[in-house]
């Protein structure tokens, strides 16, 4: 049955967690990775970008009759509407709906100096892109998330935007706003000092995710967790591109063991390692433990 609401654990190993160096997933890997995970208990699987990359593309197609889920929903990945193109016209974010994917996460950019330098648009254009693709597939009943890329690079360059981003999305209907440390530069303290920050100052539910790049993933995790986030991002072994992502086999354990959540059906929580080393087997790198 799926996992309770009131907690999310959101696997990216499909997704994030195959841009590892020396991974490359088959469609029917990432099926088995798909089941173990599933089998483990968390409550959502993103399964790649749709449209974007050919192999996501098949996997969502054969999941439609080749997956069947107990605990986990099946998540697309992609990108907000692209700046002056009609959200219905944008191929991209058709390609999410096609996937059939129920819950569908939008990544967006919440760095003032992102959206000016790399998107070329301006911040109104930029939240415009936002409300207009979270509106969109809400109408079409996808269940939205929002990944907030970049954000605490962007908290430092401007404290306001990345909140008024959040209520944005939320306002138009995302379930869920995640703060995305995406450069890995944060510290657990930083983290606690900026979730707690902005759970005053936006009406809507904050998730995290974090990347490895300072070694602080896990705890930085925790941090958040502990400051208010209620849906946590993590990868399989903490696979993902540079150092890494938050590892999912040792964050979950931590809040299971140490902060008392309840968040894995019974009995999953001794199956760690057996799903970790057959993820592992499957990814055709030895494990750490």
């Amino acid at each position: 049955m799926p996992r309770p609401d009131n907690f999310h654990v959101y696997d990216t190993t499909l997704r994030d967690g195959a841009q590892r160096e020396g991974i490359s997933y088959s469609v029917n890997d990432k099926l088995a990775v798909a089941r173990l995970l599933d089998g483990y208990g968390v409550g959502f699987i993103e399964g790649g970008w749709p449209g974007a990359m050919p192999k996501d593309t098949e996997f969502f197609e054969r999941a439609k009759t080749e997956l069947e889920l107990k605990h986990a929903e099946l998540v697309a990945f992609g990108a907000t509407r692209k700046p002056g193109v009609a959200v219905a016209d944008d191929p991209q974010v058709q390609a999410l709906l096609d996937s059939g994917a129920p819950v569908i996460t939008i990544v967006a950019k919440s760095d003032v100096l992102h959206v000016k330098d790399a998107l070329k648009t301006t911040l109104d254009e930029n939240e415009a892109m936002v409300r207009d693709t979270v509106e969109y597939l809400v109408s079409q009943g996808r269940r939205v998330f929002v990944d907030m890329e970049h954000f605490f690079d962007g908290y430092k360059h401007d404290r306001d935007y990345g909140v008024r981003l959040a209520d944005v999305a939320h306002a138009a209907g995302a379930s869920v706003v995640v703060l995305c440390d995406t450069n890995g530069g944060m510290l657990p303290g930083g983290i606690t000092a900026i979730v707690t920050d902005v759970s005053t100052r936006s009406a809507a539910r904050l998730g995290i995710h974090c990347q490895d790049d300072t070694g602080c993933a896990i705890a930085n995790s925790v941090a958040a967790v502990e400051a208010g986030a209620t849906h946590v991002q993590c990868t399989a072994n903490g696979y993902g591109e540079r150092t890494g992502n938050a590892d999912l086999f040792v964050v979950i354990p931590n809040l299971v063991t140490k902060l008392g959540y309840d968040i894995l059906p019974d009995g999953a929580l001794n199956e760690t390692v057996r799903i970790a080393h057959s993820i592992a087997e499957i990814a055709n790198i030895a494990p750490n433990t």
